[in-house]
């Protein structure tokens, strides 16, 4: 019953990774192993585990995808009991509308369906949009997008928005590749010195822009959710020595963790919503990084502090009117010891939903226990669906929404809350609670 008052709601999608160009441009996905297999990290990883070599897996994307689909078909069984595994059958038979399973004998026949179906108008881009019923995605962009295709997609009639994210950590981070030269081009396209406040007022007009093509989020991806307040004297010199390449490891993390606390005071200034998703070592495998370079699945979750880490970040901004910090984890054995505890005193934290390793069921439901009893609903930030596979979105929203209406279903049942209290949060959970925490 509840699960049924929210199962033809709208989609609001307010951190994800999906290609602005793939709208902007409504070209014709190339075939089913672009759609479904390469552009998902989650699908590479369990077939790199599972044994095929990631050039081979690259290669055949490109030259031979019905090869590669053949491969994928043999290895369908690996998928069973995990997340990737569901979404995939619901975009396979609901989405994409074919009742035949998918194994080694049927992969051509499965090949050919779907191929068949990317040629015709109603599986483009923009009608896939329309028919997914999503009122508001953000994509996830570069401070130096000029975000044409986002000023292109105001005018077409798509039934709901689509937004860019700001996205600076290689910006940010001195251990980011290129990062000198990716400083040189902010401040360069901005007219600033190359001083540390030309430097923040670089950033600052970049985040305008983004506002002006109807951004409301800015994002940041760290390892360690690590800040640092300094005065303005420090901070210009360590800028000097992070910028010279003189600045040690002990150096370039107050440097990251300052301009944490920085983000956060432009934040409280322009109204972006800051959005750090915290606890993930990125490029585990050397060997896998130097073939393949970064977001080739070999990133793995750590253990994180919020509560240290964060503080003096929210000494400074933490009760400030407006500022909206929404905090992401991969460490669960944060959501009850940390996260719900910090949402449940300063105005400005909300907590994330499950990201990443634990957008799962259980994982949700694990969730919705750890915090609910300390920050209960209102202090989330409703489900994010973090992907770049665009077919998986509408099962990875059903998919929460059922976890949700099950977790809210016990504590009617319990005698913990009454069924119109019920009813009011599931509605709230996928509607008026990300509208919002993300001010939409």
């Amino acid at each position: 019953m509840l699960y049924d008052r929210v199962a033809q709601a709208p989609i609001i999608s307010p951190h994800g990774h999906v290609p602005v160009r793939w709208l902007a441009t409504d070209e014709p996905f190339r075939d089913p192993v672009e759609l479904l297999v390469s552009q998902d990290h989650y699908v590479i990883r369990q077939l790199h585990a599972g044994g095929v070599d990631l050039a081979r897996l690259r290669e055949s994307a490109r030259t031979d995808p019905r090869q590669l689909w053949r491969e994928f078909a043999d290895r369908w069984h690996l998928f069973a009991g995990t997340a990737t595994g569901y979404w995939l059958e619901e975009e396979i038979s609901q989405v994409l509308g074919l009742d035949e399973p998918l194994t080694s004998a049927t992969a051509d026949r499965v090949y050919d369906a779907i191929a068949a179906r990317l040629a015709t108008p109603e599986f483009r881009p923009k009608a896939l949009f329309r028919r997914f019923g999503i009122e508001f995605l953000a994509t996830t962009d570069d401070p130096l997008d000029d975000l044409e295709s986002h000023a292109a997609l105001r005018a077409a009639d798509l039934g709901g928005r689509v937004v860019p994210t700001f996205r600076p950590d290689s910006y940010l981070d001195p251990d980011a590749t290129d990062f000198r030269e990716r400083v040189d081009k902010l401040v360069a396209a901005t007219g600033q010195p190359t001083t540390f406040a030309g430097y923040l007022a670089a950033l600052a007009e970049r985040r305008r822009h983004f506002i002006d093509h109807g951004a409301v989020s800015a994002d940041h991806g760290v390892e360690e959710p690590h800040t640092a307040d300094l005065d303005p004297v420090d901070a210009q010199h360590l800028f000097e020595r992070v910028l010279g390449g003189t600045a040690n490891a002990a150096q370039r993390r107050e440097f990251r963790g300052h301009m944490l606390v920085q983000m956060a005071r432009m934040s409280v200034e322009d109204g972006l919503v800051m959005t750090l998703h915290a606890g993930v070592l990125r490029n585990h495998s050397t060997a896998t990084l130097a073939r393949f370079g970064p977001d080739t699945g070999h990133d793995i979750p750590v253990r994180t502090d919020f509560v240290r880490g964060l503080r003096p970040l929210l000494e400074r901004y933490g009760l400030a009117e407006g500022f909206h910090l929404v905090l992401f984890a991969v460490d669960e054995t944060t959501w009850s010891r940390e996260l719900a505890p910090l949402a449940g005193f300063y105005p400005s934290v909300f907590i994330g939903a499950p990201w990443w390793f634990l957008d799962a069921p259980d994982a949700i439901a694990r969730f919705r226990s750890a915090v609910t009893e300390t920050a209960g609903f209102y202090r989330g930030s409703g489900f994010v669906d973090d992907t770049r596979a665009f077919l998986s979105i509408p099962a990875r929203h059903d998919m929460a929404r059922r976890a949700d209406a099950a977790f809210v279903s016990r504590l009617v049942a319990e005698g913990r809350i009454t069924m119109p209290t019920a009813e009011r949060v599931i509605d709230d959970l996928v509607g008026d609670l990300p509208r919002r925490v993300f001010k939409l």
